[in-house]
């Protein structure tokens, strides 16, 4: 498998009617092929199982390089898997390349789920994304909250899986007041799912900063939480 021929063969999938009806929705300028996902996720399975790592990186680089959206989606689901052997430094290193390129949501999550299998087999990576709360750039905020959903699901936290979690409420604090719509729908992303596992620290969250939140972002922040919770914490 080469990287060229990864492109031939989801070029060979494309389908103009569907890509016209594509180019209107992310309303980014780019290449769109029309590929269905279904598609995108069987050709990756085949790649993966076909390529050594280096050649899935090269793979990956030349799909992201070659811009086109669905190019871009699949190098992330190529890279979307639990343990990638022998190492994955040099996937991990690719991912955090990309985000500054990040230019809509969906090619931003596709991402942010790759790299989330990368920080829970390595959770000290977690610091590399401090910077990211802070930047400029719309999506690389929202890739620091997408990529560490994972440490919204325990139910049984170890203490370094809470710290963690704590690091990213701090975030969210901090981010609460910026109203970028897609901000405020991962920080709402964000405590919904953790109020399925953890609805205390949801609900001090909630009564420090959810003032702050968007009024959408606030019913969707506590849609897991009991009706009467929500009418103390924004109704008065």
């Amino acid at each position: 498998m080469t990287p060229q021929s990864a492109i031939e063969a989801l070029n060979a999938h494309s389908d103009e009617a569907e890509a016209l009806k594509m180019r209107g929705y992310p309303k980014v300028a780019r290449p769109y092929l029309g590929v269905p996902a279904p598609v995108i996720e069987t050709l990756c399975k085949e790649w993966r199982a076909a390529c050594s790592l280096d050649e899935r990186l090269a793979v990956c680089a030349a799909l992201w390089d070659s811009n086109s959206f669905e190019g871009r989606i699949a190098a992330a689901k190529l890279l979307t898997q639990a343990r990638i052997r022998p190492d994955d430094t040099e996937a991990w290193a690719l991912i955090k390349s990309w985000v500054p390129e990040f230019d809509c949501w969906a090619i931003t999550d596709a991402v942010s789920i790759a790299g989330q299998k990368r920080l829970v087999w390595n959770p000290e990576r977690v610091e590399d994304l401090v910077p990211w709360v802070t930047s400029e750039h719309i999506w690389t905020r929202r890739a620091a909250l997408v990529m560490t959903l994972p440490w919204t699901k325990q139910n049984t936290p170890k203490e370094a899986e809470l710290a963690v979690r704590d690091q990213v409420l701090g975030w969210a604090a901090e981010l609460a007041s910026d109203h970028e719509p897609f901000i405020q729908k991962a920080i709402a992303w964000w405590l919904r799912e953790l109020s399925k596992h953890d609805s205390p620290r949801v609900h001090d969250f909630l009564s420090q900063h959810g003032q702050k939140l968007k009024p959408f972002a606030q019913k969707e922040a506590a849609r897991k939480l009991a009706s009467q919770d929500y009418a103390r914490l924004f109704n008065g």
